[in-house]
């Protein structure tokens, strides 16, 4: 037999099992397969976590009327997310405005003693403008009675507060509509805007679409 032959036939003979170089690719090719059934099975699973039902101001507990469950795919975000196998917190409150269907963060929560703003109801005799919603924010203003029956220039009070929520009100009688307003003010504010309602002072808002405060 030719030298040719001899080498033709060693180039054809099938690869013994026992060769590492077939062993290192068949273990290449089996690593691969676990890492793609992984990151399939990692995309596939769901979390179930806390959503907002509707709108939850600022100052508002965490129940069951007010949150609905919901399955999504987190991740490694899940951790900042309220999940339905932790439960409802007890004894936080939303710090923050969560929209509605929000997913509910952790970090939206805390205990009421570390809320800086706190709502208070103002009420508005004039039309809102209509960009006045729960989540936007409106510069307060205030006129104070003088004393010719008539009222001082209005003043600047509360600029950029936050509204946490707009509810149609009445007066006594029920003969004129007049809307309440839900504003998150600040503990060093407060003085001022109490006052000013102690002292029967007409209310103005005016949209902030800048939302500085």
């Amino acid at each position: 037999m030719s030298h040719d032959a001899v080498t033709t036939g060693a180039r054809l003979k099938p690869p013994s099992w026992k060769d590492p170089r077939l062993l290192v690719g068949v273990l290449l090719v089996l690593a691969s397969v676990v890492g793609v059934i992984s990151l399939v099975g990692s995309a596939d699973q769901t979390t179930e976590v806390y959503a907002a039902r509707d709108s939850i101001a600022v100052g508002e507990k965490l129940t069951a009327d007010n949150v609905v469950r919901a399955k999504v795919r987190l991740g490694e975000t899940e951790q900042h997310y309220v999940t339905v196998e932790a439960g409802l917190p007890d004894g936080l409150v939303a710090v923050q405005r969560i929209g509605k269907n929000q997913l509910v963060p952790k970090e939206s929560l805390a205990t009421v003693d570390s809320l800086d703003r706190k709502p208070v109801a103002v009420t508005i005799e004039e039309a809102l403008p209509p960009q006045a919603v729960a989540g936007t924010r409106v510069d307060v203003w205030v006129a104070l009675p003088d004393a010719r029956n008539g009222f001082s220039e209005p003043k600047l009070l509360l600029p950029g507060a936050e509204i946490a929520q707009v509810t149609a009100g009445s007066t006594a009688l029920g003969s004129s509509r007049n809307t309440v307003l839900m504003v998150l003010v600040a503990d060093g504010q407060m003085p001022a805007i109490l006052g000013a309602q102690a002292n029967q002072a007409k209310i103005s808002v005016v949209w902030n679409p800048g939302g500085a405060s």
